[in-house]
């Protein structure tokens, strides 16, 4: 339930995680309803919501067409006979379920399949009223993805694949103890679609200790991660997927041993003896297993230990015990006796308040760990794992988390949504995973303990769990804050809490809230299932979700004032369509809703970048524009569907790299270059074998790192006045420096790289600066670490005037990294800003001209919790050293700045909740 991740903002390298920049930004377009006519009242609900990107419709309702026999065979049949209507093909979709929310109604759920493959969010919905002969369709939609074309056999090795799903964790430390799971193919929707490969990665944060759980899709064809997010909850079961995975994570779940009901007694964790139904067995013994229920309910505790042991329960794992019907203080103390009698409040709610058997509704048994630890240490978090609730033992300040039943609510609501819309856990449609999940937490909890909405704790949520504090301090979270979109919106990027699942997700909880004050709140219960039930599907946002809820107030019958006060709660917190261009921003975009596997580059007043403008399927161009007037980006890779991206200008040209299958069929990687006024395409370089990075380019130079897959070493590669590159020469037994953010920076016949070799018994790192026409090294500046000590970590090599700067992070990344710089001569090393500066960088990345630097703050989590202005964001210093000032006063993350002309820089902003490229003349300083 509690954000617990920290952000990670790493530059991105070939084959590493995409950031924001890749985020699923599927939105619908505006309501496409008739306007009304004159004197009359505008209809809240929309009658026809088109799709973005796809020729299928979001939302079609109002209708009344018959649609007799089964359920599946007459919602596919209604699909056929409208192909004008729809756009679709009913043969690329398979049944996923049907569900039924009322007596006289079901919802068809439809999963889109491309070549035999599921296509990611891609779910199509046909809700039918009435029986028999008297069946009609009453509406339908969702997001099916017309044009697509992806191939469906994978170009590269599934080694290959893997190894690069475990690169996408930035973090070495992790990276050495991950795992990745392979999840099957998928087609990432957009364009053409790309296929890839899901990968579950699963590590320990070095920083925190705890779980580190990414859900990465690696590019099957051109050998990149298309897309990284966090994992729903701490650690995911290894079958608990989305779509057609449903029933086997269902299935998975344990049973429990049988036996015959019984009642019993349990101290609870306040020490109040509590009655508690359970299960006699044929020895006598009780365990903590509810057989009165249809969906059994069974209750394990984990002792203490570590979480990771509980992925899956193992097979002679047993629920908790008892010579007799009256369990001991122990059952009380691990949280195993709240869990039990909570899990069994949750089942009933649902089931008497919504008509729903259990969370996935067909009654298969509910299951619950208690009092697990992270590593033996303490572990104050809940997590719904795709199978089973699994609940931590609390700390210092929080009690066993399975004593709050909102907290149980919240993620027995997670089991729910799973086998419902399924909202992948990234951006907005995560944000409403977490918004629907606190919404029905909070209202079991309240419905349960009598509490009238307008009490002034109604709206918080865990607040039962403190141990010290007043409930509204120390409360996970509360849904009558009042945020806004316009006003609060967290624009972070898929690095900070899956692009803040968490820290957005009160906007639209908050508007789900305000309906159940206002309107009656089984009337609000129903609609708002109603609406994830039948209405919702995976990769929604808040204006779908919006559109979804009046929908489905409309199919309950609400009346127009019913219907207005829903949108009016919508409004009221800023969810509508169209609400990003309201949020301010003091910078000047040029690429709107850019969608690019790296930042940009610039340089001579022109950008240059590999992107897309819509979702993250597809071949990837590259454009350039100008940076000082308004301009029309124009294409400069090829008519091809590779990746283009990883760029480099000087303003006059351009080089990058091109990732995927070549016109042959053959798949690898390819430096290309070509002018940006036009002319031919050159490629300097290509090979599906050796990995080059960090292309740069200056006047008739280009170069960049080659890295060999099988021995690891990197070299520097050149081409000059349009020769084949060549190898620059090392001293023996020199190196490159790996895994760098940015290899290399070339200027004015000068390469600027780390270097680093061995001494004895120490490793030397050293930012060198090569002059190309002596063609020797001309400046070192040696970093020695004794050997089996960890080094420091170095990166960034930027040239800037007569300097050679980079960054340098010591051992345990302690405080943020210092900027170095070291003189052209060899002269010595000065610190434009020191380690440990409140606006110490992340350890990576700096981009510079001959008069600034520019980089992103390390932008660490507040006590107070993350705000916009706790957020990375950019900062800029002379090169000559002074005092770092803000680039942008934008709210959102701040992220891949590259550097163009005196203080001009352009970056990749999220404040309005997608990825703008934007740029600003000179800093803003003060905000």
């Amino acid at each position: 339930m509690q954000h617990r991740s920290r952000p990670t903002p790493k530059a991105l390298g070939a084959g590493a995680a995409l950031s924001l920049a890749l985020a699923l930004t599927l939105s619908a377009a505006p309501a496409l309803a008739a306007p009304p006519g004159p004197g009359a009242e505008r209809d809240p609900v929309p009658a026809l919501v088109a799709g973005e990107g796809t020729a299928a419709p979001q939302l079609v309702t109002g209708l009344a067409e018959a649609a007799p026999g089964g359920a599946g065979e007459a919602a596919r049949a209604h699909l056929a006979a409208h192909p004008d209507r729809y756009r679709i093909d009913p043969a690329q979709l398979t049944e996923l379920a049907v569900e039924r929310t009322a007596a006289d109604r079901r919802t068809v759920r439809f999963q889109q399949y491309h070549g035999g493959i599921p296509v990611l969010g891609g779910q199509y919905l046909v809700r039918l009223v009435g029986d028999g002969a008297g069946q009609r369709v009453e509406s339908a939609g969702g997001k099916y993805f017309t044009g697509l074309t992806a191939p469906t056999t994978a170009a590269v090795p599934a080694a290959t694949l893997r190894r690069l799903a475990l690169d996408s964790l930035t973090d070495q430390r992790a990276r050495t103890a991950a795992t990745a799971e392979d999840r099957g193919p998928v087609v990432l929707p957009g364009g053409a679609g790309r296929l890839a490969q899901h990968f579950t990665v699963r590590s320990t944060d070095p920083a925190t200790g705890g779980p580190l759980v990414r859900e990465v899709y690696v590019d099957a064809t051109r050998g990149v991660v298309a897309l990284a997010h966090d994992a729903r909850s701490p650690y995911r079961a290894a079958d608990a997927g989305t779509g057609a995975a449903r029933g086997a994570a269902a299935a998975a779940a344990p049973t429990g041993p049988s036996g015959e009901p019984a009642t019993g007694s349990a101290p609870d964790l306040l020490g109040r003896t509590v009655p508690v139904s359970i299960a006699r067995q044929s020895d006598g013994s009780y365990r903590l297993v509810d057989l009165t229920r249809p969906a059994t309910i069974s209750t394990y505790d984990g002792t203490g230990r570590d979480y990771r042991e509980f992925g899956r329960l193992p097979a002679d794992a047993l629920p908790v015990a008892s010579p007799g019907p009256d369990f001991p203080a122990a059952t009380g103390t691990s949280g195993a006796t709240d869990a039990h009698v909570n899990a069994g409040t949750v089942y009933d709610f649902y089931r008497d308040r919504l008509g729903r058997d259990g969370l996935d509704g067909k009654g298969s048994p509910i299951t619950s760990v208690v009092n697990v630890s992270n590593g033996g240490r303490p572990f104050p978090n809940a997590s719904w794992d795709g199978q089973k609730m699994v609940y931590g033992n609390g700390d210092a300040t929080h009690r066993q988390f399975a004593a709050a039943l909102d907290v149980a609510g919240h993620e027995m609501t997670h089991g729910v949504i799973q086998h419902t819309a399924d909202l992948e856990y990234s951006g907005q449609s995560g944000a409403m995973n977490e918004a629907l999940a606190d919404y029905f937490g909070n209202a079991i909890e309240v419905t349960a303990r009598g509490i009238a909405m307008t009490d002034p704790g109604a709206a918080l949520l865990g607040e039962s769990l403190c141990l010290t504090g007043t409930p509204e301090a120390c409360a996970g979270r509360r849904l009558d804050d009042r945020r806004t979109t316009v006003d609060d919106y967290l624009g972070a990027g898929l690095e900070l809490d899956s692009g803040g699942v968490h820290l957005n997700s009160t906007i639209f909880g908050g508007a789900l809230w305000d309906l159940r004050r206002t309107l009656d709140p089984l009337t609000a219960d129903r609609l708002v299932y109603r609406a994830l039930a039948e209405f919702l599907t995976p990769l929604d946002d808040f204006v779908d979700g919006r559109n979804a809820v009046l929908a489905a107030g409309r199919s309950l019958g609400l009346g127009r004032a019913e219907l207005r006060t829903v949108a009016a709660a919508f409004d009221a917190h800023g969810i509508r369509a169209g609400w990003q261009s309201r949020v301010r921003t003091d910078s000047r975009p040029l690429l709107r809703g850019a969608m690019a596997p790296t930042g940009p580059a610039a340089g001579g007043g022109h950008w240059v970048m590999g992107s897309t403008s819509g979702p993250v399927g597809g071949a990837v161009p590259l454009y350039t524009g100008s940076t000082t007037a308004p301009s029309t980006p124009t294409r400069l890779s090829p008519e091809d569907e590779r990746i283009h991206g990883w760029a480099a200008t000087d303003g006059t040209s351009a080089a990058w790299l091109a990732i995927g299958l070549d016109d042959t069929g053959t798949w690898g990687t390819e430096v290309l270059t070509r002018s940006l006024s036009g002319g031919p395409v050159r490629s300097l370089f290509k090979s599906s074998a050796q990995s080059p990075v960090s292309v740069q380019v200056s006047g008739t130079d280009i170069a960049f790192v080659l890295t060999d897959g099988d021995t690891g070493r990197s070299r520097a590669m050149l081409s000059h006045d349009g020769a084949p590159p060549v190898e620059l020469p090392l001293p023996e037994g020199h190196d490159l420096v790996p895994y760098t953010s940015s290899s290399l920076s070339l200027r004015n016949g000068l390469l600027g790289w780390l270097e680093t070799w061995t001494t004895g018994e120490s490793t030397v790192q050293a930012p060198t600066v090569y002059s190309i026409a002596a063609g020797r090294t001309t400046a070192q500046y040696p970093v020695s670490t004794a050997n089996g000590a960890e080094a420091p970590f170095l990166d960034s090599p930027t040239l800037a005037g007569d300097r050679l700067l980079w960054t340098q992070t010591a051992p345990g990344h302690p405080g943020g990294g210092a900027i170095r710089s070291g003189a052209l001569n060899g002269s010595g090393v000065g610190e434009l800003l020191p380690a440990g500066s409140p606006l110490a960088p992340a350890d990576l990345a700096i981009t510079a001209t001959d008069r600034a630097v520019t980089f992103q703050q390390r932008g660490d989590k507040p006590a107070d919790g993350w705000s916009n202005a706790a957020l990375p964001k950019l900062y800029q210093l002379p090169v000559t050293g002074g005092t770092p000032v803000r680039v942008s006063c934008n709210r959102g993350t701040q992220f891949h700045p590259a550097a163009d002309q005196g203080n001009r820089v352009v970056w990749l902003d999220a404040t309005t909740g997608g990825s703008d490229l934007v740029t600003r003349d000179r800093p803003a300083a003060a905000c």
